[in-house]
């Protein structure tokens, strides 16, 4: 949408730099920066794991649960087994005449010359010729084998509840830390951000952080736990098949390492496109006016269309490639599974092993090679996950506003005197905009700065505010240095009423008394009253109690401005600043206002921003700024009697004169293309 910018707003954003310049701005202004190269997954996850350290109690609990589950699911086959071999025994012992034991059967068989099944006879134990299979025993093992399994069920459902109550908590400490972390940002941060891209960071890659953690811590300790436990108990059964299972290890590994390697790189640039994603809706919505007015609807379909062209190129990648580790890890499974059928049962035939021991065996091969799968098949949910809380850190990691002093100044008879000395400001070092600016105001006094649009206006009353920080000199108020008052004591003096209005969903009433919490009902009606909200509220179907939504755009424009100068009136603040205050409101409301207004900087110092002249005629002095400076100062008189740049902008405003702004032989010392002379209108400086 840059196309819809004119030369002078270009201008304008050159000599304002990177930050203010480009609030308001048109949607898909700020798209397509670049973003910070991404962490490697070994230390993000590490990161990821040191957030649950305030509940490591709880997890430490959870892992014993973990183990005392996994080690009696191991015992399970083993039992099992033993219940296997019963069967088998019986089997052999309804065939063998009753009164011949064991050893006769024995060798009787090899005399016949099977000496394979004399192999396996030999090797088993409760073998009771002519009385067939023990179904008591049989049953006694089976029951001993479900109370085992039992009690591992429950403690894997303590466990899971106890690593899922540990979760919840690390991830409310992670938005809470993120929120606070938003308050102590500067507001530099916020203007090099679409605000798309921030909220996709703290709603969407959060939500992916506690789902990836969720869904995978358990599993994957469970998992971890298993495999130790299956290899101890494969190799007490038989070192030999035990050393075949283990082969796949290193095999899994190496495919596992290759495939998340390749995957990694595009679950990161699934989540930025994701981030680029809202951005591009976020912004095409809040500025659907502007899109449609200007006919962009077709230009923000192709750039949504780019961007979401770009998320399922990555999403598909990534998740196709991490998907394919699961099937190549259940077909090596597979593979290992044969050999040690085989293997196992070559042993069984010659008596090496019971055939109980093979079934265990193969269950614990099975068991193996499960959560070695089940890893694998985590393995996107976990880069997925990283790479949100890599989004996540970049964003706590950012550098934070300069620290308030540690021993504050305060102001014990708050007069409103501001002071600027020697002050230099630039957005960026290579641009400077206000330099070596020397201004006194003192208690009282009403100040109306104008000028060009990108002149410094707003940018002069930011630094009041201590919205960016000066690159020299000194701002003070009332003798003190704002440096050295605390943000909260310096702005909590001061009310301020924007030309972009800011309200929130909920009752107008609510927006009125957000400007002094604890304010009685009378003054929030005085408040309202004294600046003409009362006169359109009673217009409403439920008067002060009517909802605003989200963009407070169910009442016009004009009725927003003035509940935020209700709401500044309300404030009762030594210091007021109004930029553009009554830019929304009809010619009849304006005048209404002013009395209003009057009446709120009696005995307050206030700054007013102003393109409209005729709003600023009563004030004590007028500025007049270009590209940073203050060029004049005086009354209304005596700018007027100057005939200086002040003259010029009132005849241009007044007079109605219409030139070519690119031909100055045309155009007279007073009409809006004349040398010198400021633009007309424009966005707010």
């Amino acid at each position: 949408m840059s196309e819809l910018k004119s030369a002078e707003e270009k201008a304008a954003e050159e000599r304002r730099g990177p930050a203010g310049a480009r609030r308001g701005g048109p949607p898909h202004a700020q798209l397509g920066m670049p973003t910070e190269k991404s962490q490697d997954f070994v230390p993000s996850a590490k990161r990821v794991l040191g957030l649950l350290r305030p509940d490591r109690a709880v997890v430490a609990g959870s892992l014993v649960l973990a183990l005392v589950s996994v080690v009696l699911n191991a015992i399970g086959p083993k039992i099992l087994g033993r219940a296997t071999d019963l069967v088998f025994a019986g089997v052999f012992s309804r065939q063998i005449p009753a009164g011949v034991t064991q050893e006769q059967a024995v060798e009787g068989l090899r005399a016949q010359g099977r000496g394979t099944v004399a192999d396996v006879l030999a090797a088993m134990d409760h073998v009771v010729p002519g009385q067939g299979i023990d179904f008591g025993a049989v049953g006694r093992v089976l029951l001993v084998v479900l109370a085992i399994y039992v009690v591992a069920a429950g403690l894997q459902l303590v466990q899971g509840r106890l690593l899922t109550t540990a979760v919840n908590r690390t991830v409310f400490r992670l938005r809470r830390d993120v929120e606070d972390k938003l308050n102590r940002l500067p507001l530099p941060y916020f203007d090099a951000q679409p605000r798309g891209e921030l909220l996709s960071r703290v709603t969407n890659d959060i939500d992916n952080v506690a789902q990836s953690l969720q869904q995978t811590l358990s599993q994957l300790v469970t998992s971890l736990l298993t495999v130790v436990a299956m290899i101890a108990m494969m190799l007490y059964i038989s070192p030999l098949l035990a050393v075949i299972a283990l082969v796949t290890i290193p095999v899994t590994m190496v495919v596992t390492a290759a495939i998340g390697k390749r995957s990694q790189g595009h679950f990161v640039q699934q989540w930025k496109s994701t981030g680029q994603v809202n951005a591009v809706v976020e912004e095409t919505f809040t500025g659907h006016e502007l899109v449609k007015v200007f006919g962009r609807r077709a230009e923000a379909d192709r750039e949504f269309a780019e961007r979401n062209d770009a998320l399922y190129d990555a999403s598909f990648k990534a998740q196709f490639i991490s998907g394919v580790i699961m099937p190549t890890l259940m077909f090596i499974g597979n593979l290992n599974y044969v050999a040690i059928a085989v293997v196992g049962g070559l042993r069984v035939a010659s008596g090496s092993m019971s055939l109980g021991d093979v079934q265990a065996f193969i269950q614990y091969s099975r068991q193996f090679t499960q959560p070695l799968t089940q890893v694998a098949s985590m393995a996107n949910l976990m880069q997925s996950g990283v790479a949100s809380a890599e989004r996540v850190f970049e964003v706590l990691d950012a550098p934070e506003q300069e620290p308030d002093s540690g021993t504050p100044a305060r102001i014990d008879d708050p007069r409103g005197r501001v002071a600027f000395e020697d002050v230099s400001f630039s957005y960026t070092p290579e641009k400077p905009l206000i330099e070596h600016l020397d201004l006194v105001v003192e208690p009282g006094q009403t100040v109306a700065i104008v000028g060009p649009t990108g002149a410094g206006k707003t940018t002069l009353v930011n630094l009041v505010m201590r919205f960016y920080e000066l690159d020299g000199g000194r701002i003070t108020l009332d003798g003190r240095d704002i440096r050295e008052l605390t943000r909260h004591d310096l702005r909590s003096r001061t009310g301020m009423v924007l030309q972009d209005t800011w309200l929130f969903a909920g009752t107008i009433h609510d927006n009125i008394a957000y400007g002094r919490p604890g304010a009685t009902e009378e003054e929030i009606l005085e408040a309202a009253r004294a600046t003409y909200v009362d006169r359109f509220v009673h217009s409403l179907p439920d008067g002060y109690d009517t909802l605003l939504n989200a963009e407070a755009d169910n009442i016009s424009a004009g009725e927003r401005q003035l509940i935020t100068i209700a709401r500044a009136f309300l404030a009762d603040p030594s210091l007021l600043i109004l930029d553009e205050a009554t830019s929304s409101v009809d010619t009849r409301t304006e005048l209404l206002v002013q009395h209003a207004m009057a009446a709120l900087r009696s005995d307050r110092t206030s700054f007013v921003i102003a393109h409209r002249l005729s709003t600023i005629r009563d004030a004590d002095l007028i500025l007049v700024m270009e590209d940073g400076r203050i060029v004049e100062r005086g009354s209304h008189a005596e700018l007027l009697a100057a005939g200086g740049a002040f003259a010029r902008l009132h005849a241009a405003q007044f007079a109605g004169a219409v030139a070519d702004p690119d031909d100055e032989t045309a155009a007279g010392p007073g009409a809006p293309g004349a040398p010198g002379a400021p633009a007309l209108a424009g966005p707010r400086g």
